[in-house]
């Protein structure tokens, strides 16, 4: 908060996702709503593809995963923005099927950025920080979140990469579409 007491412009209400399955929709933090190419229900999570209207990437595949406290994203970037970036996961609250076929997703500000030939980097802990100043998060969600990350980024090193680990996780490998 400025000395004012009024939030600083840059912090912001934890981002709010809607993946409506039955209407093979995808409606974003900012409301945008966009079609969605392929839904798969698992016992372990929700997968979504679809294209994007970004100038940074052209296609959005996404893995919530609400046991882990996570969801795992491939954003496929149009050449040579971001090359060595895999895995791109935000930390939060993700939960679904609703009575309406709806997932849903909480984003509690502290992501996990995968990279070629780099550990697991946490980002974004500055945002919590704030956003938890401003009221935006309890102190129960920020410990959470912190919890994810560490149980996370430790699981990974161990398992030798994100991927691995999370596949340890949910007892199968995700797939994505290079993988399917």
């Amino acid at each position: 908060m400025s000395s004012s007491g009024a939030v600083d412009a840059h912090i912001h209400p934890p981002k709010v996702e809607v993946f409506d399955v039955p209407a093979m929709t995808n409606t974003d933090n900012k409301g945008f709503r966009r079609p969605v190419l392929e839904y798969r229900e698992t016992s372990y999570g929700l997968y979504m593809s679809r294209t994007a209207d970004h100038p940074r990437f052209t296609h959005l595949e996404v893995w919530l995963l609400p046991a882990l406290g996570l969801r795992a994203n491939i954003f496929h970037f149009v050449d040579g923005y971001r090359p060595n970036q895999r895995l791109y996961l935000d930390v939060g609250e993700f939960s679904g099927p609703d009575a309406d076929g709806r997932w849903h997703a909480v984003d509690w500000y502290l992501d996990l950025i995968d990279e070629a030939e780099r550990p697991l980097r946490l980002v974004d802990v500055d945002e919590i920080f704030q956003a938890h100043a401003a009221g935006l998060l309890t102190t129960a969600e920020c410990a959470k979140a912190v919890e994810i990350s560490a149980i996370t980024m430790t699981g990974s090193a161990v398992a030798g990469g994100v991927q691995a680990w999370l596949d340890m996780q949910i007892g199968e490998p995700l797939t994505w579409i290079d993988t399917a």
